[in-house]
C-alpha cells in the first residue's frame, strides 16, 4: 500500500472549488493576451475588452476539464516512456532556471554559465533519482534573446532523459518545439511521443500575461505538454491563510485550463505550481518553509480530486550553502511531495529560493529523495508470516537472525541501501576514510561523476541540424559564435 498524505476532506476540497469557481466571475481572470479574449468570449465567457478582465462561467471550464487527459507519459530520447503524469507515480528533476551556482571551494554564488549547466546535466544524467533532467540555470554567456532555447539546447546534446523546460517568449516557445521536433522526426512524432514539458505561468493574483496565455495556446496546437506553475505568495501576492492560497492557485489553474483547451482540446496539461508563504521578517519567499509544502501537498490534493496530472516545486532550501538547513529543508519537501503522490516534483539541486543551482546538492538530495522513494513502497510483507518462522532455533541470543539465509536473502529487498553520501560508518571508519562531512563527499562525488562522465550517441545529423538552428537563432541575437562545447562538432 502507497503511503498517503491528505490534509483536506471531500468537504474542504467542495469548498475550494466552489470558491475558485466564483472568483472567476468576481473579480474575474485578467487576461492580456487577445487570443485568450477571443476563445473565450466565443465560449460565452463575459469580456470586458478595455479592461481586460474576463468573467468565465464555470460550466466552460467544467467542460474544458472533460477533455483533459488524465495520464499521459514523457519519453526518452529512444522514444521509451520514462515518466508518467498521472494517478499517484512520483518522479522527480533538479529545479530550474536558477540565474547562479555554487562555488563548492569558496561557497561564493557565481552567474551560471554554459559550463555550469553542463556540469548539472551530466551530474543529472548519471544520478537514476532523478527521471527527467531540467533546464536548470540561465546561461549568461549567451544572448538574453536566447536564454530559454540555448538551455535546451545543451540538455539535447548531452541527455537522453525526458526535459522539465520553459520559454520565456511567445516568440521562442515555437523554436523550442521545433528544436525537439528535430530529434523526434517532425511536430507529428513529437505530439505523439513528447520528450519535452513546458511550464507556463500565470502572474499572480488572477493574471494570465499575454505571454503565459500565449505559451498556453502554441503548446496546446502543437500538442507538446504543458505544466501550469501557479505562483500564489500567501500574504503579498495571494492571501495570507494557506487555504486562501490554496483556492487563489485553484482559480489561476482552472482559467489556465480552460484557455488551454479551448485553444486544442485533448491536449496535455498539469496541474502544477510553485507557490510559497510570504516571510514577513525579511520580505523573501521560503520555499523551505513548511507551509510552502502544504500549500503545494494541499492544492495537488484538489487537482487529483479532479483527476488531473500534478506537479510541485518541493525539495528546495532557502539557506545559500550545504548546511544542515539545506537537508533539512530539502528531504522534508520530498517526503511531502511523494507522501501527496505527486507526479513531478522539481526543485532538487537549488540553494537560496530557487536562485542558486548546485550539483553537490543535487548528489546530496538524490539521498533524500531515494529514502523518500523507499517510504514509497510503504510496509512489505515479504514472508509468509511476519515474524513467527523468523524464530525457528533462535536461542535467544542477539545475532542469531544474521545466520539465517532468509535474512541475506531478504535484507535488499527492505532496506534502502545509500551511497558513500550517506555516512553510517564507526567513527574510527569515518576518520580513516578523512573525516569527510557531507559535503566533501559531495565534491568528491561530483568530480568522480564528471570524469567519468560519456556525452550520449545522438543521430549526427540530428546534432548537426540542432546546431545550425540554435546558431542561426544565436546570429539573429548578435552572436556569431555558440560557445565551444568541449570537443563536439558539427557536420
Amino acid at each position: 500500500m502507497q503511503p498517503k498524505l491528505s490534509l483536506l476532506d471531500n468537504a474542504l476540497i467542495e469548498r475550494i472549488l466552489e470558491e475558485a469557481y466564483q472568483l472567476m466571475l468576481k473579480p474575474g481572470i485578467k487576461v492580456q493576451n487577445a487570443e485568450a479574449r477571443r476563445l473565450l468570449a466565443e465560449a460565452g465567457a463575459q469580456v470586458d475588452e478595455e479592461t481586460q478582465v474576463v468573467r468565465i462561467p464555470e460550466q466552460i471550464t467544467v467542460k474544458a476539464l472533460e477533455t483533459v487527459p488524465r495520464v499521459f507519459h514523457l519519453y526518452d530520447y529512444e522514444g521509451n516512456p520514462k515518466v508518467q503524469y498521472g494517478g499517484d507515480a512520483v518522479h522527480f528533476d533538479p529545479g530550474s532556471s536558477g540565474i547562479s551556482v555554487l562555488i563548492p571551494e569558496t561557497l561564493e554564488h557565481k552567474t551560471a554559465e554554459t559550463e555550469d549547466l553542463l556540469h548539472i546535466i551530466k551530474v543529472a544524467e548519471s544520478l537514476p533519482q532523478y527521471d527527467a533532467q531540467s533546464t536548470a540555470v540561465v546561461c549568461h554567456d549567451v544572448p538574453k534573446d536566447i536564454h530559454d532555447l540555448y538551455r535546451l539546447y545543451l540538455v539535447m546534446l548531452y541527455s537522453k532523459k525526458p526535459i522539465v523546460t520553459g520559454a520565456f517568449s511567445n516568440q521562442t516557445v515555437n523554436a523550442m518545439i521545433d528544436m525537439l521536433a528535430i530529434f523526434a522526426g517532425g511536430r507529428d512524432n513529437l505530439r505523439t511521443k513528447p520528450r519535452a514539458i513546458f511550464d507556463a505561468c500565470p502572474s499572480p493574483p488572477l493574471i494570465w500575461s499575454n505571454f503565459g496565455a500565449g505559451q498556453l495556446i502554441e503548446l496546446a496546437k502543437a500538442g507538446v505538454p504543458a505544466e501550469i506553475v501557479s505562483m500564489p505568495l500567501a500574504g503579498a501576492a495571494a492571501p495570507v491563510t494557506l487555504l486562501g492560497a490554496v483556492t487563489q492557485h485553484a482559480a489561476e489553474c482552472l482559467s489556465g485550463i480552460t484557455i488551454h483547451q479551448l485553444a486544442h482540446a485533448g491536449s496535455p496539461i498539469v496541474w502544477g505550481g510553485a507557490p510559497a508563504i510570504f516571510e514577513m521578517r525579511k520580505g523573501g519567499t521560503p520555499y523551505g518553509a513548511i507551509e510552502t509544502a502544504m500549500i503545494d501537498s494541499s492544492y495537488a490534493q484538489v487537482g487529483k480530486a479532479l483527476g488531473l496530472p500534478t506537479h510541485t516545486y518541493l525539495g528546495a532550501t532557502d539557506t545559500k550553502v550545504l548546511d544542515m538547513q539545506a537537508g533539512m529543508d530539502s528531504t522534508m519537501g520530498f517526503l511531502v511531495g511523494a507522501l501527496s503522490g505527486i507526479n513531478m516534483i522539481s526543485g532538487a539541486g537549488m540553494l537560496d529560493s530557487l536562485l542558486c543551482q548546485s550539483p553537490e546538492k543535487l548528489v546530496i538530495d538524490a539521498e533524500g529523495i531515494a529514502m523518500a522513494q523507499r517510504m514509497l513502497k510503504g510496509m512489505l510483507i515479504q514472508s509468509e508470516t511476519l515474524a513467527t518462522e523468523f524464530f525457528e532455533g533462535v536461542n535467544f541470543k542477539g545475532g542469531d537472525f544474521l545466520k539465517q539465509k532468509v535474512t541475506m536473502q531478504l535484507f535488499p529487498k527492505e532496506q534502502h541501501m545509500p551511497t558513500k553520501i550517506i555516512d553510517r560508518d564507526s567513527i574510527r571508519g569515518w576518520k580513516a576514510s578523512g573525516s569527510l562531512d557531507t559535503f566533501e563527499r559531495a565534491k568528491l562525488q561530483v568530480k568522480e561523476i564528471l570524469a567519468s562522465y560519456s556525452r550520449p550517441v545522438l543521430d549526427p545529423h540530428h546534432e548537426a541540424e540542432l546546431h545550425a538552428y540554435v546558431l542561426n537563432l544565436a546570429k539573429q541575437a548578435g552572436m556569431e559564435e555558440l560557445p565551444r562545447l568541449e570537443k563536439l562538432k558539427f557536420a
